[in-house]
């Protein structure tokens, strides 16, 4: 018999307090006394290295109870991607994977593959990143489980969907290549380069995430119903080119490397100081006239070259020069303060120490010590970067260790119906 949606159901999760276990009542209460936002749903995840761990790591951090199917002996396969290494393991894997618990179930195994199937079931939500319909031949796809967990949202990342693209294999790093990022990114007169980190993987990351919690709001008011959700690299990536897609949708220009200057503002980039480069965001004319004027050079302003942004683009290889000429007399340091009090947005190129110490100093609280199952803090990691007015603290349990909770869930999933 083919089981109905909970027409009745108002929350955004189906898992009862009793079917939420020790690590999601852990995360469903936080210090503030307010219920955390995904307090309830359990989410089963079914992928590995970075866009489909980061979505569900954004998910427990809203407070899912997130179970880590994962591979025994192995593991994900950033648990082997280093160095670097921290105290607990492999620093790639630890970015994406705290607040989780990590189940080693053997898919080729028969038992083991009944327990991932009773896990599917109960779940909220699925997140998988297998090539298409690699999950299927395992009697896990979506097709197999809506009659018997109707509310099932499954979502399935790949890296080029699962029409034309199926087969092909998706990376991160192939996607920059072949969907054009890597043709805007680098120097003019030099080699495509990739992102500093796997973006498009972010990207998709984020993608799926919106797209679960869109999936859990209209199943909340579409009578309890799931849905399959596809989110690939391709479009991920495509949908983030923004003003650069839409010079070649929009007006056919098929755009180029620029190095760090912008097509269509100028300055928009790293200036020269004496010591090294300055960024400069110079988003308006009024922008430009203090600029000259805190330089010393505020004729620039009133010359017809670059009186307006348009003239500026037009003219920047001849501006360009003019501005580095009158930032070459001091340091990178000394002009970021003297724009800065004039209010324009300037900075010195930094490290991501750097970084760290700049929203510490402003007072973000960037990061957040993470402990392990005995308390201890074991280590440091980013935010979720949302900060909720009133205070919603997320959960900081550490990356799990391959397998840590694997008797504790298969035990609670053999005691359950």
């Amino acid at each position: 018999m083919t089981a109905q949606p909970d027409p009745s159901r108002t929350d955004l999760g189906q898992a009862s307090p009793e079917q939420s276990g020790t690590t999601a009542d852990a995360q469903g209460e936080n210090p503030t006394g307010t219920t955390l936002p995904l307090d309830g749903v359990l989410v089963a995840d079914f992928s590995r290295v970075l866009a489909g761990p980061l979505a569900t790591m954004t998910l427990a951090d809203l407070g899912a109870r997130v179970i880590k199917v994962e591979r025994p002996g192995a593991g994900d396969d950033t648990r082997s991607w280093g160095p670097p290494w921290s105290d607990t393991g492999a620093t790639y894997f630890e970015s994406a994977n705290r607040n989780k618990e990590s189940v080693a179930l053997d898919l080729t195994d028969p038992e083991d593959l009944a327990l991932a199937k009773k896990l599917a079931l109960k779940a909220d939500v699925l997140v998988e990143n297998f090539k298409p319909g690699g999950l299927a031949k395992l009697g896990l796809g979506y097709e197999d489980l809506r009659d018997e967990n109707p509310g099932l949202i499954y979502a399935s990342i790949s890296g080029f969907g699962s029409a034309g693209g199926r087969n092909l294999a998706g990376y991160d790093f192939l996607v920059q290549a072949v969907g054009g990022l890597m043709s805007i990114t680098g120097p003019a007169d030099g080699s495509p380069y990739k992102a500093g980190v796997a973006l498009v993987d972010v990207l998709c990351a984020k993608d799926t995430t919106i797209g679960v919690l869109s999936a859990l709001e209209a199943r909340r008011r579409n009578n309890g119903r799931g849905s399959h959700l596809e989110i690939n690299l391709l479009s991920s990536l495509q949908g983030a080119l923004v003003n650069q897609g839409q010079a070649y949708l929009g007006a056919g220009k098929v755009p180029s490397r620029m190095g760090n200057d912008h097509p269509s503002i100028v300055p928009y980039q790293l200036l020269q100081c004496s010591d090294g480069p300055l960024a400069v965001t110079i988003g308006n004319d009024g922008q430009f006239a203090r600029m000259a004027g805190a330089l010393g050079v505020p004729d620039l302003a009133k010359d017809e070259r670059f009186a307006t942004n348009s003239a500026r683009v037009a003219h920047r290889e001849i501006l360009v020069p003019l501005l580095e000429e009158a930032l070459s007399g001091d340091t990178a340091q000394h002009w970021e303060d003297v724009l800065t009090d004039a209010g324009l947005p300037a900075g010195k190129v930094g490290g991501i120490d750097d970084g760290v110490a700049l929203a510490e100093d402003l007072g973000l609280e960037p990061t957040v010590d993470v402990q392990d199952a005995s308390g201890q803090t074991v280590g440091r990691q980013f935010r979720h970067p949302v900060t909720w007015n009133p205070p919603l603290e997320s959960p900081t349990t550490a990356p799990p260790q391959l397998g840590e909770h694997t008797e504790s869930v298969i035990e609670w999933l053999k005691g359950t119906s």
